[in-house]
């Protein structure tokens, strides 16, 4: 036998002798022990199987659990049953010049649904060559996405004209503004701008998301061509998110300090910040990203510490209204973020604040003996530790005081109380042992306040849960929860609006009879959220709300038929009509 047969035939014999793939050596294996009778243990030797491995494949072979070992043609058709009928239309459309997306449509509109992938394999087995490509304005016209304007100041010419918007409610908030002078206090606080957009017109743009509840920057594309939006922030076009995100990436914490600072100026004289008491709090902003400078912090909604940028909120007791935010802060720096607000309102007010109400892990023991020697008044909760919790178990029956609270809507309102002195670090402070307020444990109040009665200092604890259910507000209706990026400081400049937003819902509150201490929420359901049509004329901008169930409560607020000379709006003053 010639050398090179020979070696042929030796390959070939290897290809039985070493199966190259799992199933042909399960074939070869069972074939050597059933067909030519070999024994089991050789056999699995020869193959690389052990020998119990070996009597499994026989097993799985004698009762069928093995796959077939050849693969079998299918039968049925070698092509797709609507590829036949529509060969000859798809051929005939070609022939005139249509392209395969022009031919999926039109077979779509005969009732042969064909995809252009579909057409395409058709044309190539027919032999036909692509067509060239052929410019824009030689395509036939076809329903898709359109270019919106880019948004540029400059090219802000409101023409006199009507249209309808879903944002009238905005327009409610233009005499704040401009009575307040804020487009001031963009460039005051140095925020950064272009020619295009402006300070002042990129800080209306971003405070009209958190006035009218856009949950996410993205969500600005809903709405991005109202024309309403638009011309409530003097643009000819909403900015794009892309522009949000880049412009609040810019400012930095020592911009936030002064947006912070000067927004105080400009409200001083509105006692939306009456300043008598302060409810104190953190919140920890969930992050879902991946990023290693993001901290994990509790949070109680999931009951669990998660990834999440922590932020300082200070809401003034009397009003509700948010007057402090910060959320660059890093682990170990939570107990000096007191000291923060106290420097910040002792600058923007000349005193420090005069009393400050706030839960147990605020700040530490220590801090509570520099309050107390400011003269700071506080009142906080203690931790409730064993030591403690035995404490008050211990006490005798008699040692407790039922007091009556003088809050009608309060499920407990008869708690009992047990007072005694406790040194925390250097000092004394008074120390309350509070049973039946609807907990299992006893809440253990500490406080330097000497002169208040246990009811007292009761009764506003239990209004502290206000700023609970101001931060939830906040959560649900202006949105501190959804962060537009992994950047922290995107989520400052948002603490920061959010203190905006909530002093206009404030202003706006208290023009709305009946709806002094409404949440935002619901005053955004009941008199922001309407439609409105705008009529553009060469000397004024009137503004005509369509009519809903709430709207004599929006034209009695006194808003009504006063020009309010609008500077962004190019000498045009804005006028509300009934």
């Amino acid at each position: 036998m010639p050398i090179g047969a020979l070696k042929e035939l030796t390959e070939c014999r290897r290809f039985f002798r070493e199966p190259a793939t799992s199933r042909q050596r399960q074939y070869e294996a069972l074939r050597a022990y059933f067909l030519e009778g070999r024994p089991s243990a050789q056999v699995a030797r020869a193959f690389g199987y052990t020998a119990g491995a070996f009597r499994v494949l026989c097993h799985s072979f004698r009762h069928g659990d093995l796959p077939d070992f050849f693969a079998t043609p299918r039968p049925g058709p070698k092509e797709r049953p609507r590829k036949g009928p529509a060969r000859e239309q798809v051929v005939a459309l070609r022939k005139r010049n249509y392209s395969v997306y022009e031919i999926s449509q039109a077979l779509k509109g005969q009732g042969m649904a064909l995809s252009a992938t579909s057409v395409r394999e058709i044309l190539a087995q027919e032999g036909f060559a692509p067509l060239p490509r052929r410019l824009d304005e030689e395509r036939p016209a076809l329903i898709g996405p359109t270019a919106e304007a880019i948004a540029d100041v400059r090219r802000f010419a409101p023409t006199p004209g009507q249209f309808t918007t879903r944002v009238g409610g905005l327009f409610l908030f233009v005499a704040d503004w401009v009575r307040l002078d804020l487009d001031r206090l963009a460039y005051s606080a140095k925020l950064p701008g272009s020619r295009m957009i402006p300070a002042a017109h990129a800080l209306r743009a971003s405070l009209a998301l958190k006035l009218w509840a856009i949950e996410r920057k993205s969500h600005i594309m809903a709405l991005v061509s109202d024309p309403g939006l638009a011309l409530f922030c003097g643009l000819n076009a909403m900015p794009k998110k892309s522009f949000l995100s880049e412009h609040s990436s810019r400012i930095t914490p020592q911009k936030v300090s002064a947006l912070l600072s000067g927004w105080h100026t400009r409200i001083m004289g509105d006692d939306l910040y009456l300043g008598r008491s302060f409810n104190l709090d953190f919140h920890s902003v969930p992050y879902f990203g991946e990023h290693p400078v993001i901290e994990s912090h509790y949070q109680s909604k999931r009951s669990r510490r998660e990834p999440s940028i922590l932020a300082f909120l200070a809401q003034d007791a009397d009003t509700s209204a948010f007057c402090y935010a910060n959320a660059n802060l890093r682990k170990g720096e939570e107990a000096e973020e007191i000291f923060r607000f106290i420097d910040f309102w002792t600058r923007q007010y000349g005193q420090p604040p005069q009393h400050l109400v706030f839960d147990s892990k605020l700040t530490t023991y220590a801090a509570l003996d520099r309050l107390d020697e400011s003269g700071i008044i506080f009142l906080t909760l203690r931790r409730r530790t064993a030591g403690l919790m035995k404490e008050a178990e211990d006490l005798a029956a008699s040692a407790w005081r039922t007091i009556t609270l003088d809050v009608p809507h309060r499920k407990y309102r008869t708690p009992r109380v047990f007072e005694q002195k406790a040194r925390l670090k250097q000092r004394v402070f008074r120390q309350f042992f509070i049973k039946d307020l609807g907990h299992e444990q006893p809440t253990i109040l500490v406080t330097n306040d000497a002169h208040s009665t246990p009811k007292q200092l009761i009764t506003r604890y239990a209004q502290r849960m206000l700023i609970e259910n101001a931060l939830a507000d906040a959560v649900h209706f202006f949105h501190i929860d959804a962060l537009s990026s992994a950047v922290g400081l995107k989520v400052d400049f948002d603490m920061a609006l959010l203190v905006l937003a909530s002093g206009l819902y404030r202003l706006m509150a208290r023009r709305m009879r009946g709806y002094d201490d409404a949440q935002a929420r619901q005053i955004f359901r009941d008199l922001i959220d309407m439609p409105a049509d705008v009529a553009i004329t060469d000397d004024e901008i009137r503004v005509r709300f369509h009519r809903r169930a709430h709207l004599p409560i929006v034209l009695a607020s006194g808003l009504f038929n006063t020009p309010v000379n609008v500077p962004w709006w190019n000498g045009r003053a804005l006028r509300l009509v009934e």
